[in-house]
């Protein structure tokens, strides 16, 4: 019986060079890095003919609408992830909801938090989301440490939570940093594993990971974001595809998949 794969990318404008204290302007400089890298994107999806879902901040559904039509006439699943990455407010999810819906003409399902932040279940539901996707149970000291929360997907009262995968024994992130450094067979053996044992698998980037990072010193990007990114990045997601899809595993999207599970 083939498992399920959720691929997702947290399609936001780039604003990481200004937690490295450079200064950037994310809405010109930023954008123009994220649409080339979701761009990068779509095309490894398109050639292996998968599907995935695409978190979009306000902003960056604001400022790359041909992006955005791209990403829908290709097939893929459009939801939220707030409106302003760098400063997230508790309050975003309503407005970016606003924002993405008036510039897709679609309804969107679903909503993802920047950087993992919590977000209130009872507001997310009254705002009419079905899931919600921005827990990440992982063990990372100072950043994510959540021992205690549920490793697979939960309900909150009308309210599916989708959490990104980790591994069942020590809580190991299975997210794009680990992609980038882990061994391409380490981490595909942790993916299959993890696959086995929960029968499906969550996983996230962003499009600046495929934009050539060791290119921009002036960035000061740190090692283990910089290591095997842009292009070399779009052929190690190019191959971990092509392994799944070699084992016949299925690529939902989000709303696919929390309609499989609720019916």
């Amino acid at each position: 019986m083939p498992y399920m794969v959720l691929l997702s990318f947290d399609t936001e404008e780039f604003d990481v060079p200004r937690e490295h204290g450079v200064e950037y302007d994310t809405l010109k400089e930023g954008m123009e890095v994220s649409k080339e890298g979701t761009c990068r994107i779509l095309d490894v999806l398109k050639q292996n003919n998968v599907k995935a879902t695409f978190f979009c901040t306000g902003n960056f559904a604001k400022h790359a609408p041909e992006v955005m039509k791209r990403i829908m006439d290709e097939g893929h699943e459009v939801a939220c992830h707030g409106v302003d990455h760098w400063e997230p407010k508790a309050s975003d999810f309503r407005e970016s909801k606003r924002i993405v819906e008036e510039v897709t003409g679609i309804e969107v399902r679903g909503y993802r938090q920047p950087r993992m932040f919590p977000v209130s279940d009872e507001e997310i539901a009254a705002a009419g989301y079905r899931y919600n996707s921005s827990l990440n149970p992982a063990f990372i000291p100072g950043r994510y440490m959540h021992l205690t929360a549920p490793r697979t997907w939960f309900m909150k009262g009308e309210v599916m939570q989708i959490p990104a995968s980790v591994t069942p024994w020590i809580r190991f992130p299975l997210f794009w940093l680990s992609l980038h450094n882990l061994p391409l067979w380490l981490y595909e053996w942790l993916v299959r594993r993890t696959l086995k044992h929960d029968g499906y698998f969550v996983t996230y980037f962003h499009p600046w990971e495929f934009y050539d990072l060791k290119e921009h010193p002036e960035l000061k990007m740190p090692f283990i974001i910089r290591n095997h990114s842009g292009r070399e990045h779009m052929q190690r997601l190019d191959h971990v595809i092509k392994m799944l899809k070699k084992r016949s595993e299925q690529f939902w999207t989000f709303t696919e998949f929390v309609k499989g599970k609720r019916t």
